[in-house]
């Protein structure tokens, strides 16, 4: 099973972009904090993530450098030759989702066009003036 979960903060803006069929995509990097032992300084990891389709669009328009997120996706590694011959490996992360943990209100999240949903209310139940109709 291929399955990562990170947490951490935006370190750039995402780039969103389109793939030649035309499908959505946004590329951005996190940085996650390591756990670490008393008296060791705190250590950080930093990950490429591409999301694709809606994900995509919604990451390229809430999100911003600084941003707190969580990622759920998988490690993909892809191995190629530069133009010196020299063999490289590049380690991304395919988003499946993304949480945004920036509150809305700390102004981290951009808000142009968002519209909240508005709350249900619960139907009032009323009772039947004249129940001799119901068959039970």
């Amino acid at each position: 099973m291929n399955k990562v979960f990170l947490i951490g903060n935006l370190t750039r803006d995402p780039e969103a972009s389109e793939t030649n069929s035309g499908v959505s995509l946004c590329r951005f990097s996190i940085a996650v904090n390591r756990r670490f032992s008393s008296g060791e300084d705190r250590q950080t990891d930093f990950f490429n993530i591409t999301a694709f389709r809606g994900l995509a669009d919604n990451v390229a328009r809430f999100c911003k450098k600084g941003n707190k997120v969580a990622v759920v996706g998988s490690i993909q590694i892809r191995n190629f030759e530069d133009n010196n011959g020299q063999r490289r490996t590049f380690v991304d992360i395919v988003a499946d989702d993304v949480e945004f943990l920036t509150p809305k209100n700390s102004g981290g999240m951009q808000d142009d066009d968002y519209t909240p949903a508005a709350p249900k209310k619960k139907p009032a139940l009323e009772p039947f003036e004249d129940d001799g109709d119901i068959p039970f």
